[in-house]
């Protein structure tokens, strides 16, 4: 099934962006099950902008309902090595300029 994901703010971007995955990647709340592997696609909302970037990409993360810490439930996606990822990924870092490098916790680190 198609996931969307709308992130207006960038504190929620930085917690959902995964720099450290090869073409990036990106933390999505969701209580319907993946499994590892499992291909994903989704639509992104960035900020005010009002289009939706399609994307997707494989499961590389996955935190369980009740996970320790209180983490919220969802998936970590490592973007396709593609276009369109490129795009989602420069629009991400483009935001977040310095931010990336902070050491805030994250949804996954």
């Amino acid at each position: 099934g198609m996931l969307s994901l709308s992130i207006k703010e960038k504190t929620a971007l930085y917690a959902a962006y995964m720099p450290f995955l090869k073409n990036g990647g990106l933390f999505v709340p969701t209580t319907r099950l993946h499994q590892m592997g499992d291909q994903v696609y989704m639509l992104l909302s960035l900020m005010d902008d009002p289009a939706k970037l399609p994307i997707s990409g494989r499961v590389v993360w996955v935190t369980p309902a009740g996970a320790q810490g209180n983490r919220q439930q969802g998936i970590g996606v490592q973007l396709d090595n593609n276009e369109a990822s490129t795009i989602v990924r420069n629009k991400i870092e483009g935001i977040l300029g310095n931010a990336i490098k902070a050491t805030r916790p994250t949804h996954t680190m």
